[in-house]
């Protein structure tokens, strides 16, 4: 792409990934993903690699890596800030407190890839695979649409709705048909998180905040819910069959739409 439009490009991108979840999915209709701004890569494999290795916290700010096989890196403390790693597979790498905020990981691969403390903020994940990923204490405010984190540790994530930042838009973590079977959510905060449609069996959410999440139609069964505070949660159409009884849970009582809970 010609210099001279880089940064309108650039800006339209930025849009895009901070508009709220509904509107950035009508953007993305008018917006080119199979062009070269969104499917190719600047650098190499082995010249990430040099960057990478050359200074910690190395910055890739803006850069287009879609594609890149990436796999089993030491990229930790690395800022990925709106660059594009459509499809890029980072699966097994060390990403601690990376920096993917505004930055575009469509159908990428972060199977076993370690994110702990990262940012994700206003991240497009879509169909993302991150089975086995350790995202423990990580700021999730992704659209993770379709994406696949079974097994995956999220500890202390925070997904929850960020308040401070209106004129953007209601940034939060975006899960709609999400599967998370076998997650492990113990203490992480999902308060007002879009979770319509996801798949949680099994999964272990001990001491969880879903205060005011969006849980309609969505597969709790066999999950452990012991702690789990529910005030405000939209359960419509959810299953809720919990190993231990649903009595374990906070504020369940408070939940919105609690007629319409299927228990059996």
């Amino acid at each position: 792409m010609p210099s001279r439009w880089l940064l309108p490009a650039l800006s339209i991108l930025c849009a895009v990934v901070t508009a709220p979840p509904g509107r950035a999915q009508d953007m993305l209709r008018h917006l080119d993903l199979n062009s070269p701004e969104m499917t190719s890569a600047e650098l190499t494999r082995a010249e990430v690699m040099a960057r990478a290795s050359a200074a910690p916290g190395a910055d890739f700010t803006a850069r287009k890596l879609s594609g890149l096989d990436l796999s089993g890196l030491d990229l930790s403390g690395a800022v990925f800030r709106t660059a594009r790693l459509n499809k890029a597979k980072l699966a097994g790498a060390k990403l601690e407190r990376a920096n993917f905020d505004q930055a575009w990981l469509l159908d990428a691969d972060l199977s076993g890839a370690r994110l702990v403390q990262a940012s994700l903020f206003a991240t497009q994940m879509q169909r993302a695979r991150l089975d086995g990923a350790d995202l423990s204490g990580a700021r999730i405010a992704a659209d993770l649409t379709g994406a696949s984190l079974a097994g995956a540790r999220l500890e202390r994530a925070n997904l929850s709705a960020d308040m401070k930042n209106q004129s953007m838009g209601l940034m939060r973590g975006v899960l709609r048909s999400a599967r998370l079977d076998g997650a492990n959510l113990r203490g992480a905060d999902l308060s007002r998180v879009d979770l319509q449609f996801a798949s949680l069996k099994g999964a272990d959410l001990t001491g969880a905040s879903l205060r005011g999440a969006d849980l309609s139609g969505a597969d709790l069964t066999g999950a452990t819910i012991a702690g789990v505070d529910f005030e405000g949660a939209d359960v419509a159409a959810a299953w809720l069959v919990a190993p231990v009884g649903l009595d374990a849970a906070r504020n369940l009582d408070k939940a919105v739409n609690l007629e319409r809970l299927r228990r059996q």
